[in-house]
């Protein structure tokens, strides 16, 4: 097919990779603009625009699509669909109009659960037994339109965001491509009234580690932010993000160190403690982390 891709962070990546791979014509890739990062805010390429610069193929990254000659350009491509997923813009009704047979999105969940902007945070943060990937005919609502695929996977006790990220999004290329080979046979099927549910972009105000929840939600937390924002706790004056964690036996009073292994006694349970970081040091496990700051049994997180 003659497709436009429209995609920008890590999660795109294997998506358009086997869109290659299947031999389709990428007629043009949008993404986001270059934005500043790291230490020295320099202008940094998104990953898709990357990989599209290597791969040779034409890249736009429109602020909007506010102007009019945007939507001339892309309906100008004459395309016979488009592939969306992480893309970061809304897209007009023209724009979704304009491809011969519309425009597909990419959404990492089950829908209607977790329509919005972080469905792999909420899922882990809510304890979901299952999330999966949906290949969603695209209308003006926010993830509303018909379903034409779909395809579950168990979230794991030891699962955070990232790992969880990387597996929905090799899911998501291989069900994007058995889509388009089944197009137009496929039967799009409206998504159920009941069970919606909305994944509210991540408050960094919400990072903050409250041991008095129980174990099992402290948990989900850590695991939900990782790697970002980063679940985080203060001792003595200093900010620490957990990176990982798993649910031990063990009691005390709410923010209490249980032993020399990170264990954190919470309001019902305990915590693990299993992967740190501390401002401007890099991510390590806890053996590691403990040799340049001492945690110790009785100490108040």
């Amino acid at each position: 097919m003659r497709i436009v891709f429209m995609g920008t962070p890590d999660f795109s990546v294997p998506v358009l990779e086997a869109l290659v791979a299947a031999g389709h014509e990428l007629l043009a890739i949008y993404c986001q603009p270059p934005r500043p990062a790291g230490r020295g805010k320099k202008y940094r390429p998104s990953p898709i625009q990357s990989l599209a610069e290597r791969l040779g193929l034409d890249v736009r990254h429109p602020l909007n699509f506010k102007d009019p000659a945007e939507i001339k350009s892309f309906a100008d491509l004459n395309a016979d669909i488009a592939v969306v997923v992480a893309y970061g813009l809304i897209l007009p009704q023209a724009v979704l109009d304009a491809p011969r047979l519309g425009c597909l999105n990419i959404h990492a969940s089950l829908l209607p659960r977790w329509r919005g902007a972080a469905p792999i945070h909420r899922a882990i943060m809510a304890g979901d037994a299952q999330t999966g990937v949906c290949i969603m005919q695209m209308e003006k609502g926010l993830d509303t339109g018909p379903v034409l695929l779909r395809d579950e996977t168990d979230i794991l006790a030891t699962d955070t965001t990232a790992i969880l990220h990387d597996r929905l999004s090799d899911m998501g290329a291989r069900l994007i491509v058995q889509a388009l080979d089944a197009l137009p046979d496929l039967v799009a099927v409206a998504q159920a009234e009941e069970g919606m549910t909305y994944a509210a972009k991540i408050d960094k105000a919400e990072a903050r580690i409250d041991w008095s929840k129980p174990a099992v939600e402290v948990d989900r937390l850590i695991r939900g932010l990782s790697p970002f924002p980063g679940a985080w706790f203060e001792v003595d004056g200093q900010r620490v993000k957990v990176l990982n964690s798993r649910i031990v036996d063990g009691q005390g009073s709410a923010g209490t160190v249980l032993d020399d292994t990170l264990s954190v006694a919470c309001g019902a349970g305990a915590v693990q403690l299993l992967r740190l970081q501390r401002a401007g040091k890099g991510a390590m496990d806890a053996t590691d982390f403990l040799r340049g700051m001492a945690l110790t049994k009785g100490q108040t997180l």
